[in-house]
């Protein structure tokens, strides 16, 4: 899910979902961000660089365009998108819904918890049955945090969907990115335009490279 489903239904206005130290401890916006740290620039997010980590952009087959960013880390991965936002009121809520909706679309069952950054979904998908496995039940954590005009939403797979310690890794992981909103006018729900990192950028991460 690239932009953010609109059936053109008038959204009720919804408080901003997001952690209370939020504002210092992440995810931040551009502007309380450290401007010195070494972030690699993926246009709409930044990612700081650590040991173990390893970037992926995911690529839509169509237009070419980069349209999420996929983190390897700790036995997991963290899918991260960032999505235009109004400036007072918030998106998870709303978000929240259209993704349980999907899922059982699909056949899966999503539970509502309360996780490190608010409310979140875990999700049981189904997976089918491939020539190398056979069909079988994914298990991802869908989490939320809604900052300045702008939403970053994050799908966690692999142990920190299920092991409190490499959970902890990937929280504090997704705490480090930095949102690049920008100036540009931009319609609620639309994804806020990333691009590949500069050259030299990229290996501070770990490879870079299409979705898998």
């Amino acid at each position: 899910m690239s932009d953010i489903e609109n059936n053109g239904d008038v959204p009720v206005d919804q408080p901003k979902s997001a952690p209370d130290d939020r504002e210092t401890n992440g995810p931040l916006d551009e502007a309380e961000a450290n401007p010195v740290r070494p972030y690699v620039d993926l246009g709409g997010v930044k990612v700081l660089p650590r040991e173990g980590l390893h970037l992926r952009l995911e690529i839509e087959e169509g237009t070419k365009r980069v349209v999420a960013i996929g983190l390897d880390y700790a036995n997991s991965t963290l899918q991260v998108q960032a999505f235009a936002a109004p400036r007072t009121s918030g998106l998870w809520h709303e978000i929240r819904g259209q993704i349980t909706e999907q899922i059982a679309r699909q056949g899966g069952t999503t539970t509502v918890r309360e996780g490190a950054f608010g409310p979140e979904l875990l999700a049981q998908i189904p997976v089918a049955a491939t020539a190398e496995q056979p069909a079988h039940t994914r298990l991802a954590r869908f989490i939320g945090v809604d900052g300045p005009r702008w939403f970053l939403r994050g799908v966690i797979a692999g142990e920190a969907a299920v092991d409190p310690a490499a959970a902890a890794q990937v929280e504090d992981l997704f705490r480090s990115l930095v949102v690049v909103r920008g100036s540009t006018p931009m319609p609620p729900r639309d994804l806020i335009p990333l691009r590949m990192p500069a050259a030299g950028q990229a290996g501070q991460a770990g490879p870079a490279g299409p979705a898998r």
